[in-house]
């Protein structure tokens, strides 16, 4: 346990490993956290719009009471901020303020902002530390560990990155109380996942647990950030580059992701939604191909319609301009795509999904053109 009264999760990566501290209040201990990673007592915050007017200044505390100046740059809230432009504008204010590569830059925000301020950070001369002080439940539990950073481009989503390990993660808990229900309910999507590809006991947990996790239970929403978090550190440390195992960590995506890019990267489709309806997607098409029960697919969906969530495509916005190819065809711009053929994580049932290549594509085709079918009688 550490002097702030709290077990961190280990990132076993070497000289590169690193801790994932969960816990509430952490804001307010942000700057002793900080502190042994600091090669100097200042820093670059980086953040976004509702970030900044709900939590810099819990952040600012923290930072003051160890005597760490900071300056931050805010930038636009939103999915499309994961550009080439903002990336562009980062970089240059990074430089601009002097940013060396000793130094820690911090991203505090959702999964947008970490992702690009950590492929800003791989990038702004040739590699600077970043910190992660995530905001959100998706990547408290996600996007925020591991180390994949990225933006997105027009012909998909993160597309365009690189691996690079953050030196810490403080995952505060308290920062979950300023979300909306809906971003909330988005990133319990991702601590569903987890239960899914292997723990079958901490999806049932979920069952029995979730809807007072949602409603504010801080005791419960700890236990599950930390789970998530262990489950991932694990996965990272034995398959960093995600040669193998780590594509576990993708099941829904490959289906979500072409969703995200029909509705433009829009709040009409939160990510964490697109992963809902390419869960419940994943695990139907498995029952289909005869990989696992027919009854897993309805238990996910139905846990994860009862947390609020979408489960399937009847449950997409009604303004979706989409058919199966244009599916098939942001599916193909997946990064597990190999010799022109899809790999899918597929279920053999809760707690047991596994990796599949070569995915015949005419096959997805046809079970979309049929799912697609059925939403519109």
């Amino acid at each position: 346990m550490t002097e702030n009264g709290h077990d961190p999760v280990r990132v076993s990566l070497g000289e590169r490993s690193y801790d994932i501290h969960v816990g509430a209040r952490l804001l307010e201990q942000a700057g002793a956290l900080l502190s042994p990673a600091l090669h100097r007592s200042r820093i670059v915050v980086v953040t976004d719009e509702n970030v900044a007017d709900a939590q810099l200044d819990r952040l600012a505390a923290g930072l003051a009471r160890s005597d760490i100046e900071f300056r931050e740059v805010v930038l636009p809230a939103g999915e499309t901020t994961k550009s080439f432009a903002q990336l562009e504008r980062l970089v240059s204010d990074l430089i601009d303020l002097g940013v060396e590569r000793s130094d820690v830059i911090v991203a505090f925000g959702g999964g947008v902002v970490g992702d690009l301020v950590g492929f800003a950070a791989a990038v702004v001369r040739r590699g600077c530390r970043y910190a992660q002080i995530p905001t959100t439940l998706l990547s408290q539990v996600d996007s925020s560990v591991g180390g994949k950073t990225a933006i997105n481009v027009a012909q998909g989503k993160n597309l365009v990155g690189a691996f690079h390990q953050p030196t810490i993660v403080i995952a505060d808990i308290t920062a979950l109380e300023t979300l909306s229900p809906r971003q909330l309910r988005a990133g319990y999507a991702e601590v569903v996942k987890y239960g899914a590809i292997a723990d079958a006991a901490f999806f049932a947990w979920l069952e029995n647990n979730g809807a007072a996790l949602l409603g504010g239970d801080e005791a419960l929403r700890r236990i599950a950030v930390k789970r998530s978090c262990e489950a991932k550190a694990a996965i990272v440390a034995a398959d960093e580059r995600e040669s193998g195992e780590r594509a576990l960590l993708n099941l829904g995506h490959t289906f979500g992701h072409a969703l995200e890019a029909i509705y433009g990267y829009s709040d009409a489709l939160l990510h964490g939604e697109a992963v809902a309806i390419g869960m419940t997607l994943a695990f139907e098409y498995s029952a289909r191909q005869g990989l696992g029960p027919p009854g897993a697919g309805k238990r996910l969906a139905d846990h994860l319609r009862a947390a609020g969530l979408p489960a399937d495509l009847d449950d997409l916005p009604a303004d979706g301009d989409f058919n199966e190819d244009r599916i098939i065809e942001h599916m193909m711009q997946d990064k597990k795509v190999e010799s022109g053929a899809l790999t899918l994580i597929l279920a053999e049932d809760i707690g047991a999904a596994r990796i599949v290549k070569d995915v015949p594509v005419d096959q997805v085709r046809v079970f979309l053109k049929e799912k697609i079918a059925a939403r519109r009688r």
